[in-house]
C-alpha cells in the first residue's frame, strides 16, 4: 500500500517549518566554488542563498576565484605554477591576483543587491607569508594569521552579508593570495557555525566514484547523505589513493571535517550543479549532498512515552504490508523500557524492541525504519544495539520471527531455527496462518 501524496508532502511541509525554527537565526558559512559562479545555475543559487537571509540565518558567502587569477594572469602573460594544490607567482603578479578576487567578490555583491540583500566586501583577513617550505619559495601564497571576528559578528549583527575575497594582508598591508577553502573553514571555526557549506560544481559521493565502507548508510540514489567524523576517518583511509579527479572533494571532505572537529556543528559537501542544492540541505532530512558531523544529527536512544505516536506512525506502513505484527499504544506503553528510536534532528525515524522471556532467551522485535532513511543503515545499527544489550544481560542467543525479511537477517548473520525452540509464551503467539520464520544468532 503506497503513502497518501498529500500524506508526504505534509510531512515535507512539517520538515521545513522544522528546520526553519531549528536554524532560526543560526551562522553558515557558503563557500561558492568558481565553478559554480561561472555557470548558467549560479543566479540560482544567489536566489536561494538571499532567501535562505530573509529567513533569519546569517549568512557569509566565501568565493572561490581561482579560474578568474588564473585568466588575468595568462591573458597579461604572467606565469604561475601549482606546488600541493597551491598557487606560486612572484610579487608583481599580485595587483592582478588581488584585482580578480575583488571582481569574484562584487559579481556575489550586485547578485545579493538586485534581490535587496546588503552584502559588504570587507578586508577581515591577517595574513602571513607562506614561506619556504621543503626548499620551495611559495611566493604571495599566504597563509591565515588572525580573523577580525568581533568584526565579523558586528556586521552579521546589523543585518549584512560578509564576503570574503581570497586576500589577507599582514600587519604592515602586504596583500597574500590564500586559500578560499582554509578561509571558509577559518571563518566557520572562528564563528561556532551551526553550518559550513562548499558548494561545488558535480560534488557527489557515490559508489561509482569512490571505494564505500559497508559501514557508511547510502541513499536511493547511491550516494552519502552523511557521515560522522569516525565513519569520514574510514572513508579518507579507504581513498587515500584518490586519482587526480576525486582529490577536490577529498580536500573538501577533509576540511569539512576539522572544521567539525574544531566546532563547527555540521559541514556540508554540496553538488552545485544541482538547482537548489543549499534550500534542500537545511531545510530537510536527506538533503541534497554529503554532511559530516559530530554530533546532535542523529542516534539511538530509549524510547519515551511522548514518542508513541511517531513510533506507530513509523510502524504503520509495515503493519499494513504484514510486515510486523498490529501494535496499540497500550502494547507500545506496556514495553516501553524495551524499545529504542533512532532520532533524526528531533523526529523519529526507526525503532525496534528487545523482550525478555522467563526462560532467559531474548528476541528482537518491531523494526521499523522510515522508507526514505531506510538506506542509511539505520537497520544494522538498531540491530547490532540490541544484540550488544542482550550480550552484556549475558544471553546465550537472540531470535527473529519474520515472513518477509529472511534475506536481510540471513546477512547479519542470524541462522534459521524452528518454532520449537522459541521460549513457551512466544510460541503460543505464533500461528499457522501467519507462518513467521525463526532465525537465530547464538553468542
Amino acid at each position: 500500500m503506497q503513502e497518501n501524496p498529500r500524506n508526504i508532502k505534509a510531512n515535507q511541509i512539517r520538515d521545513v517549518l522544522r528546520y526553519a525554527n531549528k536554524f532560526k537565526n543560526a551562522t553558515v558559512v557558503i563557500y561558492l566554488d568558481d565553478e559554480v559562479i561561472d555557470s548558467p545555475l549560479f543566479l540560482s543559487h544567489m536566489q536561494d542563498i538571499a532567501l535562505i537571509h530573509q529567513s533569519g540565518l546569517k549568512v557569509v558567502i566565501v568565493p572561490g576565484a581561482r579560474r578568474r587569477i588564473d585568466q588575468i594572469l595568462s591573458d597579461s602573460r604572467i606565469s604561475c605554477r601549482y606546488q600541493n594544490g597551491i598557487r606560486i607567482t612572484e610579487e608583481d603578479a599580485m595587483p592582478l591576483i588581488k584585482m580578480a578576487a575583488f571582481d569574484v567578490s562584487n559579481i556575489v555583491m550586485t547578485s545579493l543587491a538586485a534581490h535587496q540583500i546588503t552584502a559588504t566586501i570587507g578586508n577581515w583577513v591577517r595574513a602571513r607569508s607562506k614561506g619556504v617550505i621543503d626548499g620551495i619559495d611559495y611566493g604571495t601564497a599566504g597563509e591565515i594569521d588572525k580573523l577580525q571576528t568581533e568584526a565579523i559578528l558586528n556586521t552579521l549583527q546589523n543585518g549584512f552579508v560578509p564576503i570574503f575575497p581570497c586576500i589577507g594582508w599582514n600587519s604592515s598591508g602586504k596583500p597574500y593570495n590564500i586559500s578560499s577553502v582554509s578561509l571558509a573553514k577559518q571563518i566557520a571555526i572562528n564563528l561556532k557555525a551551526d553550518k559550513l557549506f562548499f558548494l561545488t560544481k558535480n560534488a557527489e559521493i557515490t559508489k561509482e566514484d569512490f571505494i564505500i565502507s559497508k559501514k557508511i548508510g547510502f541513499s536511493e540514489f547511491d550516494d552519502v547523505p552523511a557521515m560522522d567524523l569516525e565513519e569520514l576517518k574510514i572513508f579518507l583511509e579507504d581513498n587515500k589513493n584518490a586519482n587526480q579527479k576525486k582529490l577536490k572533494i577529498i580536500s573538501l571532505l577533509k576540511a569539512a571535517g576539522e572544521a567539525c572537529q574544531n566546532g563547527v556543528i555540521r559541514s556540508h559537501i554540496l553538488n552545485g550543479s544541482l538547482e537548489g542544492a543549499l534550500p534542500c540541505e537545511i531545510f530537510s532530512d536527506l538533503g541534497s549532498g554529503t554532511m559530516i558531523y559530530s554530533r546532535d544529527y542523529g542516534g539511538l536512544r530509549p524510547m519515551q512515552l511522548q514518542d508513541i505516536p511517531a513510533v506507530l506512525s513509523v510502524m504503520t506502513p509495515f503493519i499494513q504490508k504484514k510486515i510486523l505484527l498490529p501494535r496499540t499504544s497500550h502494547d507500545l506503553e506496556e514495553k516501553l523500557s524495551d524499545y529504542i528510536v533512532y532520532e533524526i534532528d528531533g523526529c523519529i525515524r526507526a525503532c525496534a524492541a528487545l523482550h525478555e522471556y522467563k526462560d532467559g532467551q531474548a528476541e528482537i522485535a518491531g523494526i521499523a525504519v522510515d522508507e526514505n532513511f531506510s538506506s542509511l543503515g539505520i537497520g544494522p545499527k538498531l540491530v547490532d544495539y540490541l544484540i550488544d544489550r542482550s550480550k552484556k544481560q549475558n544471553k546465550a542467543s537472540v531470535f527473529i520471527l519474520t515472513t518477509r525479511t529472511s534475506d536481510w537477517f540471513e546477512h547479519l548473520g542470524f541462522k534459521p531455527d524452528t518454532v520449537e525452540s522459541l521460549p513457551e509464551e512466544r510460541r503460543a503467539l505464533w500461528t499457522p496462518e501467519r507462518n513467521s520464520k525463526v532465525f537465530r544468532l547464538n553468542f
